[in-house]
């Protein structure tokens, strides 16, 4: 029996959890973003996706994906929405609005330049708005990532503990429900851990502050939200903990390399070697059947064929 397709439950409670999440933030939580800036990394995304979509269906002389009425198209533009929401509610830029723009048109073109072919179709192998956050940080050295206390920083009492309680649960639940990525979270979070404290006792790193990062609502939505995206990481258990081990391995070697934003590179850097990887199986699937379609048929000789007579 084949197993219920999942994914666009799970984007349905992304989106809708994203949602609450930046609604709460804009009003109550005291997000250092203007709406101005979250709608336009919102709407850029909306309109790249929608785009592309059409170039797509022209160059495949196929309808759009998005036809068929409101509810086609509010579902194919959930990944999107989850995307303009991610970086506006994540990229700090001051008061501009151009950053956000470019930030979330580079998540969205990202799905479909950086692909590798899958069984009889081709999928996108970087996370979108992760990658679209950290070009956006490589390339413009005063942007950021927003300050993880803007998350709680007008919250007090019992509701100072009670959101990131409130995101571990949710993000939990999602993950063991729907994308089915708890064992890579697990393992990205104790590897996080641990080297940190290798750092510790191999470098005389100060454990604490090495540590603190896993106590941010940054980290937090990282972890639930981010790393574990279905649509760029491996769904066996085995690779899911070899991937969330190299996001922390990766993340320890630029910390030691005094390269900021190690999170957000790491997760690019090791989904860019993961898309090499599917990438080189696929052309070493593909080169037998290429060399059987090019060889030159058998030669049989006249005197064989004559000798049959």
């Amino acid at each position: 029996m084949k197993p219920p397709d999942l994914r666009l439950p799970a984007l349905r409670r992304f989106a809708i959890a994203i949602t609450v999440l930046n609604l709460l933030g804009h009003t109550v939580l005291g997000f250092e973003s203007s709406w101005a800036q979250l709608l336009v990394a919102l709407f850029t995304a909306y309109g790249c996706e929608l785009l592309l979509e059409i170039i797509e269906a022209k160059a495949q002389k196929r309808s759009p994906r998005f036809y068929g009425g409101l509810i086609p198209l509010v579902n194919f533009l959930l990944p999107a929405h989850i995307t303009g929401l991610a970086i506006g509610m994540l990229l700090y830029a001051n008061d501009q609005w151009l950053p956000f723009a470019f930030a979330s048109a580079v998540a969205i073109g990202s799905k479909a330049i950086f692909t590798v072919p899958v069984g009889k179709s081709r999928r996108h192998f970087l996370n979108p708005s992760n990658c679209g956050l950290t070009v956006s940080l490589l390339l413009f050295s005063w942007i950021a990532i927003v300050v993880p206390y803007q998350f709680t920083e007008d919250l007090t009492g019992a509701l100072d503990w009670g959101l990131p309680a409130l995101i571990i649960c949710t993000g939990s639940f999602l993950n063991t429900r729907y994308t089915r990525r708890l064992p890579l979270v697990l393992s990205w979070v104790i590897a996080f851990a641990a080297q940190a404290v290798v750092r510790h006792f191999l470098f005389e790193t100060a454990l604490i502050p090495a540590l603190s990062p896993m106590t941010g609502v940054t980290f937090l939505l990282f972890t639930f939200y981010m790393v574990p995206d279905p649509g760029t990481t491996p769904s066996a258990f085995r690779g899911q903990v070899i991937f969330g081990v190299a996001v922390a391995v990766t993340y320890s070697v630029l910390v030691m390399l005094h390269i900021p934003f190690g999170m957000f590179i790491g997760l690019l850097i090791v989904c860019s070697a993961r898309g090499l990887i599917l990438y080189a199986k696929a052309l070493r699937r593909t080169e037998p059947a290429r060399a059987a379609a090019t060889a030159p048929a058998e030669v049989v000789p006249v005197r064989a064929l004559e000798s049959a007579e």
